[in-house]
């Protein structure tokens, strides 16, 4: 058992972690935040427009101090963006104020999954498959590090069957830690 005040979702793009994660947190009777649509709305304007003005460091530091502010919450699930573990501050509040839920994912699931998608900046490149390779190679020890769940990669069924045996499975392992006190 982790106690923790909330329940993190982490992994690449195209995971699930949004579509996981709002599922969970119905079943779990908590509200849900996606860090990305927090971050939009923050800032009124879209990712892609973000990383256009401000490159990825400027969306980086916005995602640090969003994340930050959503970590210092109570009895919250919050879905990250795939890249939200590079900054070793980011994971030591991941891992000091929740308990984290990696969803594990090949690279061959995230280009079915994320064929049509043109607004990811991180895929505007030549070669996808070459991309989210490296991608993966970077940040899979970085979620493994701070993961106190790992769903594997292979995960069949609909999203409310997987979400349902997720559910279940962080209820039995996670112990939510009482308001007011150190993860």
């Amino acid at each position: 058992m982790n106690p923790a005040p909330n329940l993190f979702f982490i992994g690449p793009m195209g995971a699930g972690k949004s579509t996981l994660g709002k599922r969970v947190a119905e079943a779990l009777g908590l509200p849900f935040f996606d860090l990305d649509h927090e971050i939009q709305e923050h800032c009124g304007a879209d990712i892609p427009l973000i990383f256009d003005i401000e490159g990825e460091a400027g969306f980086r530091r916005r995602e640090s101090a969003t994340l930050a502010e959503f970590a210092a919450r109570e009895g919250i699930v919050l879905a990250t963006g795939g890249g939200a573990i590079l900054d070793a501050d980011n994971r030591r509040a991941l891992r000091e104020r929740g308990f984290v839920v990696y969803l594990e994912t090949t690279v061959d699931e995230q280009l079915e999954r994320l064929a049509r998608d043109r607004k990811r900046p991180l895929l505007a490149a030549p070669d996808r498959r070459e991309r989210l390779l490296a991608l993966a190679a970077q940040r899979d020890p970085l979620y493994r590090e701070i993961a106190n769940l790992t769903l594997p990669a292979g995960h069949r069924g609909s999203a409310a069957a997987i979400a349902q045996r997720l559910a279940a499975t962080i209820a039995q392992t996670w112990q939510r830690a009482a308001a007011g006190k150190a993860a």
